[in-house]
């Protein structure tokens, strides 16, 4: 992989880009940047394992369909995302020539992504990059979308097989919507943090 190319392109496709070294490094600096907001989450495993949402509830209304309160539902919240002033997600690839792209089973996730915030960060570890977006569509389906349906229990045959996409017709599918990035939306900003590390799927 070839972080400096990307970055490079993140940056020509109008994203703000900040690299940190370690995931802590990047909690740090987005609980630093992100104070009195409210804040909504797309569901990650990366922002699971960073711990995020718990952070930045100490200091922001956090809304994440996560680690959302007692008696609310996943969609309750989810919905409700849609409607904060800064919205965290994560991506399933990232190609070196400035792509993003997510999969979405719900829609959510992506729709937090495009519209609606005044800013969107994308947070992600540098395993998630692939050369051409060709390939980094590859890895969001064939391996980003298996792990996260075998994490939510889905009855699939990616999940079942844990090896790659079937483009399967089940009710569990998760991978319903398939949204490339080619550059930063209007209207919006957006930043990415990248870490030096393998995160998530």
């Amino acid at each position: 992989m070839n972080v400096e190319k990307a970055i490079a392109a993140f940056r020509e496709k109008g994203y703000e880009v900040t690299y940190c070294e370690t995931e802590q490094e990047a909690a740090d600096y987005l609980n630093q940047k992100i104070d009195g907001r409210k804040v909504g989450f797309g569901d990650s495993h990366t922002l699971i394992n960073m711990k995020l949402s718990q952070l930045l509830a100490s200091h922001n209304q956090v809304l994440d369909p996560i680690n959302r309160p007692a008696g609310t539902t996943f969609y309750e919240v989810a919905e409700a995302t849609i409607h904060t002033d800064i919205f965290l997600s994560s991506v399933n690839a990232a190609a070196e020539t400035g792509e993003l792209v997510n999969i979405d089973g719900t829609g959510n996730r992506v729709i937090g992504t495009i519209y609606g915030h005044e800013k969107v960060y994308f947070v992600f570890g540098v395993n998630k990059l692939a050369p051409t977006l060709d390939e980094a569509i590859w890895r969001a389906r064939n391996i980003a979308a298996p792990l996260n349906a075998k994490r939510w229990g889905a009855n699939t045959p990616c999940a079942v097989k844990g090896d790659h996409c079937y483009d399967c017709d089940s009710e569990d599918r998760i991978c319903c919507a398939l949204v490339v990035h080619y550059r930063k939306t209007r209207n919006m900003e957006a930043e990415i943090v990248l870490i030096n590390d393998d995160l998530g799927f």
